[in-house]
């Protein structure tokens, strides 16, 4: 692997929800089938408590986060200023790709 080859590289459609925990509040849960492969690729890129940093998009806007572990699986956040910028609202179906990165 190429230190610039992404660890994992996943796209899946996604339903919006509302989830109490940190903010910003909404989230995309990863589908049950693919939190495997993001835990492979978490043992490496992981930078504490669980959480992983991606690169990811929504609806084709990039932006950067980072994965919040949560009942096995991981929750992928999505910060007001994306939603805002695409009109995206509790509910909503939105096609997400997202990549983990080996760290620097």
């Amino acid at each position: 692997m190429n230190q610039s080859d992404p660890l994992l590289e996943i796209s899946f459609p996604g339903k919006v929800i509302h989830w109490r925990g940190p903010a910003p509040f909404y989230f995309v849960a990863l589908p049950d089938d693919q939190v495997g492969e993001v835990r492979w690729a978490a043992r490496i890129a992981s930078y504490g408590w669980g959480c992983v940093p991606v690169d990811a998009s929504a609806d084709q806007l990039a932006f950067s986060t980072a994965l919040f572990p949560k009942d096995g699986g991981y929750m992928l956040p999505l910060k007001a200023e994306e939603r805002k910028k695409l009109g995206i609202d509790l509910g909503d179906v939105v096609a997400i790709t997202m990549q983990i990165n080996a760290p620097h």
